[in-house]
């Protein structure tokens, strides 16, 4: 390849110097110019504090007493009454109940033509949005006040899934120090004022109204929806005075937010600490945030990196509700293996036939008492609302009666065939809905009536989500287009149905993530295979752009034994398809090859079953006695170490892993039983003792006869063959999107284990597939390396070729960071450096005892044998 000459190096070296003089003049000159625009920002900050301080203008607060005393007036009023008539007759009381006047076709209503601008992507898709703006659907929003323009230096949003996970993050980002911030060669003043660090990475935690809320009133609400609304409720002009929220900031304690944000920004803080920080301040963290992400302060000020969970930076509105630009910003998203599922689920609702009935006797109750106050626009919507629930409860019902199975998938059509439902305009519907807080008012005005009639109930349960808002939700879903997702119904066990809506496209969803920011950065341990993300999730941009990147894992390739094992017992294959898992005789053959492992494996030992029903038929087996032997495989299995079971139940997970973790300390061991995409699978980390062995029990492929399956499949080969492809790699690209689905949540329970440097651990894969090359090839490159082919060195384990038993021929266990054993059929041979000895493998010790396992064999050897060396053994003689 030809090499394009250096240019630069032909120019004059005064030139060069003139360039770099020039490039230089531009970079103070910015910096002059935000210096100035930051001088002027600090003095209005200096004011607002001095206002703060000094108080309210007389004037002002007399006008606020008065107020006050008005509303209390009021209220006391009211309660006079309620306690003497016991009704609600007060038409003051019920006022704040009531609907404002609405006019969404009046021309002269500013935005009336359209959505404003902050609202205009919520819950709309993308095509959707597309063509309102064609349209002029759509009016942008002037802005109240003008804000002072900051330049916004490059910014690192770090996402990923969990809390938890983010807080991981946070703890490495304290380790790291920088040199102090120096700009055009000289060090940069730092003022008396400043309290922070300049070697500390400036970084601000982001976090929804439920990790954040210090209103006690509303966050024992519990329920995240429930919260939001509650928070809003209290912001609205009608609310009360005495009842709004006193940690929202106002202009008059807007010394606080900025006080708050330079707390944020003086170390690094986690969640936890912004809700330390705004309780002592007594301001909202939820809201100072907001604040805190823009440049508002000097440079060496700015967040540098901002961490948040995936729903903030996904979610349209989230980040239209921080105010969150990512605008030639780098976008981190860490265990990315779920992210196309994740942002599917984002914008994906399901709706119960119980909540649509709930939601009818509502607006029926509403209506009964305010309906002769409605006038003009707000009756015509609410009958829009009532036809639309009729409509969506009449689809169901007739799915009840006509359906006899168990999920199937709906049309649009059927579901707006309701009486005058096709002269409804859903997006004016939509507007109307969030404009006039129907949902809210509807919801005060139940929950008020319900504690009037049964003062002993509680106002709202902390479960409790406003169930109009979240049909609300689903309503906006009718307006998308049929290419993005489809409709389907389910019935439960109790042969309750419900109507869910699921997003097939998240392309368009995350593609305004892409083109804004400067880079997106998808990364994660366990993301193989990663063809998904290339064909469905950047499927439209240059593939010059994409840049593939992997590594091995940090542990030695020693530290870890991956086992693909395809027979059993008896030479009896180990075949967990759907069709022959349930087999008897395969789930005793199961059973009876971890009992094996477990006398082998020391310490904790984790089981992942591919669903929670099969895993609970497997127990169910293993409990039941036979005539032939006395003691059950249970019995057998839980003599050599405790069982602990996963549940479907989300309560007790803590518990469970905790009473797990104990038994593993105490030197008890212990065998847990998990289900793969499970509560275990995800955010446990399964580090030293509680993960020396990992076993996968088949493989978890979904149910391809479902129908939501089906449609995934069929758009993929639809999408294929509109993209150029044939009908056939349109079929190609299904499969393998259906495989890559089931290996990543595989791949994703494998990585519990091996956690840090000096891990080790053994993967058994129970499966006669894991021997195909094309299921090998979908685990990650570091899994892959250690994979081992027990039968390729002895001859005689040919007999048992791929069975359980031939693990126990020639194979490398990793025993400790310094010891490493070689089993074979007669002999455990033992190395430690430079030194070696063999055992007889019929040698037992305490075989009594719950702790006979091979490695105290091995720990006798090492101190008899090796004792001259007995110092690099120390740790192990120990444990005799």
């Amino acid at each position: 390849m030809q090499t394009q000459p250096d240019l630069d190096a032909e120019e004059p070296s005064w030139v060069l110097e003139h360039a770099e003089d020039e490039k230089k003049n531009v970079i103070i000159e910015k910096k002059l110019e935000m210096e100035a625009r930051l001088k002027k920002i600090r003095i209005q900050e200096l004011r607002q504090k001095q206002h703060y301080e000094n108080g309210e203008p007389p004037l002002k607060r007399f006008v606020r007493s008065v107020m006050t005393f008005h509303n209390w007036q009021l209220l006391n009023m009211y309660t006079k009454k309620l306690d003497k008539k016991g009704d609600i007759s007060d038409d003051n009381a019920e006022a704040r109940f009531m609907l404002d006047e609405y006019n969404s076709d009046d021309e002269n209503v500013p935005h009336a033509k359209g959505l404003p601008s902050n609202r205009k992507q919520e819950g709309l898709s993308a095509t959707s949005i597309n063509l309102m703006e064609k349209l002029g659907m759509l009016a942008e929003l002037s802005p109240d006040k003008e804000d002072i323009d900051l330049a916004d230096e490059t910014k690192i949003f770090y996402c990923s899934r969990t809390h938890s996970q983010l807080t991981q993050f946070i703890h490495e980002i304290r380790k790291v120090k920088l040199r102090p911030a120096s700009w055009l060669g000289t060090a940069a003043p730092t003022s008396t004022e400043d309290q922070t660090d300049p070697s500390i990475v400036k970084h601000l935690p982001l976090a929804s109204r439920k990790n954040l809320c210090i209103n006690q009133k509303v966050s024992k609400l519990g329920s995240a929806v429930a919260i939001n609304e509650r928070c809003l409720e209290l912001q609205q002009p009608d609310t009360p005075q005495d009842h709004k929220c006193t940690f929202l900031p106002t202009k008059e304690n807007q010394s606080l937010v900025n006080d708050f944000r330079d707390h944020t920004h003086a170390k690094v803080r986690d969640i936890e600490d912004l809700g330390t920080i705004g309780k002592n301040l007594g301001i909202c963290p939820y809201y100072a945030t907001k604040a805190a992400v823009k440049p508002s302060e000097a440079s060496r000020m700015a967040v540098r990196i901002v961490t948040l969970p995936y729903p903030l930076l996904l979610q349209h509105t989230a980040r239209e509700a921080f105010e969150m630009s990512l605008k030639g910003h780098i976008v981190i998203i860490d265990e990315a293996h779920n992210l196309m599922d994740a942002i599917s689920n984002i914008y994906s609702i399901v709706v119960t036939q119980s909540q649509l009935n709930r939601c009818r006797a509502q607006l029926r109750a509403y209506l009964q008492r305010f309906r002769n106050r409605l006038k003009g626009k707000n009756r015509v919507y609410i009958t829009q609302v009532v036809r639309l629930l009729d409509s969506v409860s009449a689809c169901l019902e007739n799915v009840v009666n006509t359906s006899k199975t168990a999920d199937g998938a709906l049309d649009v059509s059927e579901i707006l065939a309701g009486k005058g439902v096709d002269q409804i305009n859903l997006y004016k519907l939509m507007r109307y809905l969030g404009e006039s807080r129907l949902a809210r008012k509807i919801e005060a005005y139940v929950t008020f009536t319900e504690e009037q009639e049964q003062k002993s109930i509680p106002r709202r349960s902390s479960s409790s989500i406003p169930v109009l808002t979240h049909v609300q939700g689903f309503f906006q879903t009718l307006t998308n287009p049929a290419s993005e997702g489809r409709f389907f119904f389910e019935k439960n066990e109790s042969s309750e149905v419900s109507l869910k809506y699921m997003l097939l496209d998240p392309t368009h969803h995350f593609r305004e993530i892409v083109e804004n920011a400067r880079a997106v950065i998808l990364a994660g341990g366990t993301m193989s295979p990663m063809d998904d993300y290339v064909r469905h999730l950047f499927a439209y941009v240059n593939p010059d752009r994409l840049k593939l990147w992997g590594c091995g894992h940090i542990i030695p390739k020693d530290n870890l034994v991956v086992l693909p094992v395809a027979r059993g017992s008896s030479g009896l294959d180990f075949d967990f398809t759907y069709s022959k898992r349930d087999s008897s005789t395969i789930i005793d053959v199961l059973g009876q090859s971890l009992i094996k492992l477990s006398a082998s494996i020391p310490d904790g030992m984790v089981v992942f079953f591919p669903s929670y029903s099969y895993l609970d038929q497997v127990v169910q087996r293993w409990q039941k006695g036979g005539s032939r032997t006395p003691s059950t495989i249970w019995d057998r299995l839980s003599s050599q170490k405790p069982i602990f079971q996963e549940s479907k139940d989300v309560v007790g997970v803590d518990d469970l892993l905790g009473l797990y973790t104990n038994a593993v300390s105490i030197g008890e061991g212990g065998i847990l039983l998990s289900v793969i995409g499970g509560k275990m699978s995800e955010g446990i980390n399964f580090s030293d003792k509680l993960g020396r062995g990992v076993i996968v029990v088949g493989l978890p492929f979904p149910n391809i006869h479902s129908a939501q399956w089906k449609s995934k499949l069929e758009y993929i080969e639809k999408s294929t063959v509109d993209r150029g492809g044939s009908k056939d790699e349109g079929k190609i690209a299904g499969r393998e999107f259906y495989e890559n689905a089931c290996m990543r949540a595989v791949n994703q329970s494998i990585g519990r284990a091996i956690r840090h440097q000096n891990d080790f651990a053994s993967i058994i894969l129970l499966d006669r597939r894991y021997k195909t090359e094309r299921i090998i090839s979908k685990l990650p490159g570091w899994i892959r390396q250690s994979i081992v082919k027990v039968a390729d060195t002895y001859r005689q384990a040919t007999a048992v070729s791929e069975s359980i038993e031939s693990i126990l021929v020639d194979v490398v266990w990793p025993v400790d960071s310094t010891i490493t054993v070689r089993i074979s059929t007669s002999i455990i041979r033992v190395t430690l450096g430079k030194w070696a000895c063999d055992i007889s493998t019929s040698c037992k010790i305490n075989s009594g005892s719950r702790s006979s396992t091979w490695t105290r064999c091995v720990y006798l050897v090492v101190f008899a044998v090796l004792r001259e060396e007995f110092i690099l053994a120390g740790n192990l003689v120990e444990d005799l």
